[in-house]
């Protein structure tokens, strides 16, 4: 199981890394509320390999079969390394690359805030809230708490999902068609 975990988790988080990697820089350019969009599926893309390797574990290990709890176990490791690809890949970007993010996102939404035609009070409520976040951010503990559970969902429910579909039963005694009796 090792291999065919550790094989999938770092396929899928490399997918993750290089996806976040190249569209993250520019969530300025396409809006916060579009880079979420393109975030969460670059999740589910990564979080593909999860399917892939709960297959791969049935066929070449199980000899074509796997339980549910066997599947689910199988995906869940690979969601743990992919998350933890994630949470690597974004405290190295935030913390080299981008140090403006919080900034440009409070930026971002007192803009979208104004236009709205939101009261001073509820703006000054937002960048409190914001200045908070950057607090949390600026703490690599944190940020990493923080980042670890935003994948792990998406991943879970891929888990989930591929378990149900891809779980396959051996035949067994109780599984065979009765056997008409000569007479």
């Amino acid at each position: 199981m090792k291999k065919t975990v550790l094989t999938f988790g770092l396929i899928g988080g490399a997918v993750i890394a290089a996806l976040t990697l190249v569209t993250l820089p520019f969530a300025h350019k396409i809006g916060f509320d579009h880079s979420l969009v393109v975030g969460y599926t670059v999740m589910v893309l990564s979080f593909l390999m999860v399917f892939f390797g709960i297959r791969s574990y049935r066929d070449n290990i199980g000899g074509g079969t796997i339980s549910f709890g066997r599947a689910f176990a199988v995906g869940a490791l690979i969601v743990l390394i992919i998350s933890v690809c994630y949470v690597v890949n974004w405290e190295i970007m935030y913390f080299k690359f981008m140090p403006n993010f919080v900034n440009d996102y409070s930026n971002y939404m007192v803009e979208k805030m104004k236009a709205a035609g939101a009261t001073q009070q509820a703006i000054d409520a937002k960048l409190q809230e914001m200045k908070q976040l950057k607090q949390i951010l600026d703490n690599p503990f944190k940020n990493a708490a923080f980042s670890f559970i935003e994948p792990l969902p998406v991943g879970l429910i891929i888990t989930l999902i591929s378990s149900l579909i891809l779980r396959k039963r051996g035949k067994g005694p109780s599984n065979e068609p009765a056997q008409p009796v000569a007479a």
